[in-house]
C-alpha cells in the first residue's frame, strides 16, 4: 500500500529488453535504508517489485500488461518518475490510500500556470470518470491529489507550488499522458450502487 505522499523523483538510466522490460531507476534523490530485493515500490504511481540493488541504482521487471495499461510503457532513458516506498505500519498517512494498480491513462489537453499555482485539464477515459468526483481523492502518476471541476470529458487539477517542486508533474506538458487511480472506498461505492440499480431493472 502507498499513500500518494512521494517521497522524491528518480531518473531511468537504463531500460533494457523486448517483452518483459528491466528499469534501472537511479535513487539518489530517495532514501534506500532498508529497501530490499522483493520490497514494493510505487513508480509514477504503478506497483513494482525491486528486482536487483546496485548502491543506488534500483532495478524493476515491467510485464507487458504494465506497459499497455501505463506510462511505463512511453519512458525512454533520461525520463523522470516520482517514487514512494510501501507504507510500513506506523507511519503517517498524510495523503490517502494507494494500491499502485493503475486503472488507466489521461491525457493533458490543458495547461495554464503563473507563479504560485498549475492548472491542469485531465481528458480521462469514461470508465474511469464514472469515479472521479469533484472535491474527491484522486493519484495521478502517484501524486495523492484532490479533484477540482468535473465534466463530461475529463476533471481540472490545481497544483501547489510545494508538489510541482517534489513531482515531475510540473514538467508535464500539453498531449504528454499521465496514470490515474481512483480512491479504492470510491470504486466500491460507486461500482456497489450500480449493481443494486441494475439488479432492481
Amino acid at each position: 500500500m502507498f499513500t500518494g505522499i512521494v517521497a522524491g523523483t528518480g531518473r531511468i538510466s537504463q531500460i533494457q529488453g523486448d517483452e518483459v522490460v528491466r528499469i534501472v531507476i537511479d535513487f539518489s534523490m530517495v532514501s534506500t535504508d532498508g529497501l530490499v530485493e522483493g520490497a514494493s515500490v510505487s513508480v509514477d504511481g504503478t506497483c513494482l517489485t525491486v528486482v536487483e540493488i546496485d548502491g543506488q541504482m534500483i532495478s524493476f521487471d515491467v510485464i507487458p500488461e504494465t506497459l499497455s495499461l501505463t506510462t511505463l510503457g512511453e519512458k525512454i532513458v533520461g525520463h523522470w518518475v516520482n517514487l514512494e516506498r510501501a507504507l510500513k505500519m506506523g507511519d503517517e498517512l498524510g495523503g490517502h490510500l494507494l494500491s499502485g494498480h493503475i486503472m488507466g491513462v489521461g491525457e493533458i489537453i490543458e495547461r495554464s500556470e503563473s507563479d504560485d499555482h498549475l492548472d491542469l485539464l485531465i481528458d480521462c477515459p469514461d470508465d474511469i470518470l464514472k469515479f472521479v468526483q469533484q472535491k474527491g481523492y484522486i493519484a495521478i502518476d502517484g501524486i495523492s491529489l484532490t479533484i477540482g471541476k468535473v465534466d463530461n470529458g475529463g476533471f481540472a487539477l490545481h497544483l501547489i507550488p510545494e508538489t510541482i517542486k517534489l513531482t515531475t508533474i510540473g514538467g508535464k506538458g500539453l498531449g504528454e499522458h499521465v496514470n490515474i487511480e481512483v480512491d479504492s472506498m470510491t470504486q466500491t461505492i460507486v461500482s456497489t450502487v450500480e449493481r443494486i440499480l441494475e439488479e432492481r431493472v
